[in-house]
């Protein structure tokens, strides 16, 4: 009998591969070549394997889904909304804490975003997730970063054609005033904005499945955050026994630089809650076998 084998690839985007030269387009309006404005190492590579995973498995994944950040260019989360002391720009990877905020170290553009800043700040910090991190203008929403790596959409295309299905697209990050990191919950949801809530439904049509298969980038922030509300839904609605359908294919994943020890931690935390760490090699056979399952079940008699 065919499993249900779910893949799930999270923000397998052009502005977080570090894509080699003959990946770059040139922009037609600088006339410069284009470049990902957040690399992480290794990501083009993972993206490699995972389109040879779906390209050689294809006839044995039931579902796929691809998660996609999607953000404007004014956000809290981009220098564009920060601004120092003495008037200089904010660069990336500067961390933002509400206590700087108010000692008047770093201000909003708009003076009249200090208190939803504040209010937001005091949030994120009394979650105890996540520090407010400036990153560079990233995947934003209409731009060649948004865009999903060529092999892995190739990839999921093929498969879309031969089993008639359709990869389901899930936009997160357009609320500009919060971060969002996992696909399924903001860091701080907005009570106005059904987007930045919990997204039941979809984590129910994952729990549906035998196997979800986790891929994508990065693995200490957007791979991380997604995971763990799964699997922290999971474990409150079905039971810890449920984790171990969730599976981290982990040389499809890699990290953000400097975030290379939150993230074995993480890997670490939910191999001890159950979830599966396996590598594309190891799923293969796995997708192998489910499609030649499904050949048998459909075999005439």
């Amino acid at each position: 009998m065919k499993r249900n084998l779910h893949l799930l690839m999270i923000d397998p985007q052009n502005d977080f591969c570090d894509l080699p030269e003959t990946y770059r387009p040139t922009d037609p309006v600088t006339r410069q070549p284009l470049l990902p404005s957040l690399p992480v190492p290794g990501a083009h590579q993972d993206m490699l394997r995972l389109a040879g995973l779906i390209n050689r498995g294809r006839a044995g994944i039931s579902a796929m889904s691809v998660t996609l950040d999607s953000h404007h260019r004014f956000d809290i989360a981009h220098p564009t909304f920060w601004i120092a002391a003495d008037g200089a720009p904010v660069a990336p990877f500067t961390e933002i804490t509400a206590a700087e905020v108010r000692a008047r170290k770093y201000a909003p553009r708009h003076a009249a975003a200090l208190a939803i800043a504040l209010n937001y700040l005091d949030r994120l910090e009394a979650a105890g997730r996540y520090t407010l991190m400036v990153w560079p203008v990233h995947c934003e929403i209409g731009s060649w970063g948004h865009n999903v790596h060529a092999d892995v959409r190739a990839a999921y295309g093929h498969w879309e054609e031969a089993s008639l299905g359709i990869v389901a697209k899930l936009a997160k990050g357009s609320n500009p005033w919060t971060e969002h990191y996992s696909a399924v919950q903001a860091e701080v949801p907005d009570a106005d904005d059904p987007d930045t809530q919990f997204n039941t439904k979809f984590v129910r049509t994952l729990a549906e499945a035998d196997r979800i298969y986790v891929a994508g980038e990065a693995g200490s922030h957007c791979v991380k955050a997604t995971v763990e509300h799964i699997a922290d839904y999971f474990a409150e609605q079905y039971g810890p026994a449920s984790l171990g359908k969730l599976v981290l294919v982990t040389d499809c994943i890699s990290p953000v630089t400097g975030f290379e020890a939150p993230y074995q931690a993480f890997l670490q935390a939910m191999a001890a809650r159950g979830v599966q760490l396996m590598q594309a090699a190891d799923v293969l056979p796995e997708l192998l076998e489910n499609a030649a399952s499904a050949d048998d079940a459909v075999e005439p008699a």
